[in-house]
């Protein structure tokens, strides 16, 4: 049945030029919002908690932006499975990658964060033509293994190297000799509540995984936030903004919480880019668990 899916409809629809597949994302909205409601209970109770000065109208607003966003998100993710190098190119603009660049001629390896915030499968598929480091990605595998074949087949298209969960460890232990940026996504609701960092995040209490500040400060590699914003439909810039250079100079949760409050700043500027279909605060905080102050990010 995947690969029916997949070879009748989803890799037809990749070859299509993307202003049809636009016209494709204006009907699937109606579909998906207007007609069937997906997750809209989800999508209105996480802005109404994370903007509880906005008023039902503002909040609509917000909502209605949001899926116009998400089903281009859709077409465009599907897209990625036949796009020519040369389209690719044109879509994704680092706007500083002279930040990195200076550390890949002293051999140095990164870490970058970045979050599901305007369409992060562009910088899992196109990124890896846009810097000097080898792009490695970190993901969590499917229980569908077919899918999970073409997702890692289309991100891995022109370079990026894919770590399961599983062997992120083993992977800095062993990474290539080619200076490498691993990318990490920062705003998925971690597995446990009490293996976590907890903040105030959109105005709720939030739970935030650990797993990038504690390889950072362990192998001191400079860390970076991968600051994606949409120009238009189809296009994205990446502004990279480094957090800390020597992450062992660190205090614990130093690292997390900067980045953390880089997204928030983002949010707040244009809400409607980041997935609200994600249950992002079903983690409920320890009673132990005292929220720590917050740290400006210089």
């Amino acid at each position: 049945m995947s690969a029916l899916l997949y070879y009748l409809i989803i890799k037809p629809l990749s070859i299509l030029p993307f202003w049809v597949l636009y016209l494709i994302s204006d009907f699937l909205y109606l579909v998906l919002y207007k007609i069937f409601g997906y997750r809209v209970g989800v999508v209105t109770t996480n802005l109404t908690n994370s903007f509880p000065d906005k008023s039902p109208k503002e909040i609509k607003e917000i909502q209605r932006k949001f899926y116009h966003h998400l089903c281009d998100l859709i077409v465009e993710s599907i897209k990625l499975f036949s796009i020519t190098e040369k389209e690719a190119e044109k879509r994704l603009v680092f706007t500083n990658p002279e930040l990195t660049d200076a550390y890949f001629e002293k051999g140095q390896n990164l870490n970058v964060i970045g979050a599901h915030y305007g369409n992060w499968e562009y910088i899992a598929s196109i990124a890896n033509l846009k810097v000097l480091h080898q792009l490695a990605g970190i993901y969590t595998p499917l229980t569908n293994k077919f899918f999970e074949n073409k997702m890692i087949q289309s991100r891995g298209k022109y370079g990026m190297l894919l770590v399961p969960t599983s062997e992120v460890k083993e992977y800095y232990k062993n990474q290539p000799a080619i200076p490498t940026m691993m990318i990490y996504g920062s705003d998925q609701s971690p597995r446990s509540s009490t293996k976590s960092y907890w903040t105030r995040f959109l105005n709720q209490d939030t739970a935030v995984s650990f797993g990038a500040e504690k390889y950072s400060r362990e192998f001191n590699y400079p860390i970076f936030y991968g600051a994606l914003k949409k120009v238009k439909r189809g296009y994205y810039e990446v502004t990279l903004i480094l957090i800390e250079e020597n992450p062992r100079e660190t205090q614990a949760g130093e690292i997390t919480e900067k980045h953390v409050r880089i997204l928030e700043n983002q949010i707040l500027e244009q809400p409607e880019y980041w997935l609200w279909t994600h249950k992002r605060w079903k983690r409920e905080k320890p009673d132990d668990v005292v929220i720590p102050q917050y740290v400006a990010v210089k």
